[in-house]
């Protein structure tokens, strides 16, 4: 078994907890190194992959499921096994924000076997929204799970949440998982000094199964629309619809800005300027199964009214 140079860091966190926005600001630092990423997006569009493309580093994008899930697992092990021919010096996977990464072990043992090359894997990192993290962890177990599993647990959108709010985050992480490191990150911005440990010392849980399967994957949308939006009557639609979704992202083409990133997470709603689309496009992870078609599909008549088409 020949063992590869090749440092590996599974990223998770729940949906909106910030792993994009780090590990944009990772791949900055790490400039001039050979890098590959495995991306991971729950819907069928790869919006985040769309954000982290370009041509200095290596990407494979696995949509429509949990890399973790008997769903995508096999296409996870295959893309591990062919990326640890490329001799990287990193190697980032990005999972979905509904991955569960109990079984984490169990895939890099596959990938092992099927490639016969050994990843100089340093551990799992969790992302924790400072500002939605303790109503997300009381009704999720995925959000649970990702904290269990983790080396080192990063408390993002710091800025955002009061001091209160932020000590009951850190006591919250701490009950779950009493050994792994925390750091905190605005924007993205974090110490990056743990890129010189090995971060398997900070080990909490021994693997177990994970709970995603194609049982309890809650229900994913998109919609397309063309022409543009005013960002007002955008900004109630998406108001109206955020309370029954775990998250919304994408990309729309506003009257007042032209082309924008758009990002919700509960209550907070971001607007980023971006590059051109052929159309505008939004994924939707529904909290209410798929009684959130409804819901689109009236308060986008009440708020925007223009033509639009919503997909599985």
């Amino acid at each position: 078994m020949e063992t590869v140079n090749t440092k590996l860091y599974v990223l998770t966190g729940f949906l909106g907890s910030g792993k994009t926005t780090a590990l944009l600001k990772l791949l900055e630092r790490l400039k001039g190194s050979r890098i590959g990423v495995i991306q991971n997006e729950f819907g069928k569009l790869g919006i985040d992959g769309t954000i982290l493309r370009n041509d200095d580093i290596q990407m494979v994008e696995i949509n429509r499921g949990s890399i973790f899930c008997t769903c995508q697992k096999l296409n996870f092990v295959k893309a591990l096994a062919e990326m640890a021919q490329q001799d990287f010096d990193y190697l980032f996977v990005e999972s979905s924000g509904w991955g569960d990464p109990s079984n984490v072990q169990e895939i890099l043992d596959a990938a092992r076997i099927a490639s016969e090359k050994e990843y100089d894997f340093k551990g799992v990192i969790c992302f924790v929204d400072a500002v939605n993290f303790l109503e997300q962890v009381k009704d999720e177990e995925t959000a649970f799970r990702q904290l269990k599993h983790c080396n080192l647990a990063v408390i993002t959108k710091t800025d955002l949440a009061d001091t209160v709010q932020a000590e009951q985050v850190a006591e919250k992480i701490r009950e779950i998982n009493p050994v792994c490191e925390i750091l905190e990150s605005v924007n993205g911005e974090m110490d990056h000094s743990f890129l010189q440990k090995d971060l398997r010392i900070f080990q909490w849980a021994e693997s177990e199964e994970t709970t995603n399967s194609v049982e309890t994957k809650p229900k994913s949308l998109f919609m397309e629309y063309e022409g543009q939006v005013e960002k007002e009557k955008l900004h109630k639609f998406l108001a109206a619809v955020a309370p029954d979704v775990h998250r919304i992202k994408g990309f729309c083409d506003l009257k007042e800005t032209g082309w924008t990133q758009v990002d919700v997470v509960g209550s907070l709603i971001d607007y980023k300027e971006c590059g051109a689309f052929e159309r505008s496009q939004l994924v939707f992870i529904s909290k209410i199964g798929p009684m959130v078609i409804k819901k689109i599909f009236s308060a986008w008549e009440e708020h925007v009214g223009s033509e639009m088409k919503l997909k599985n």
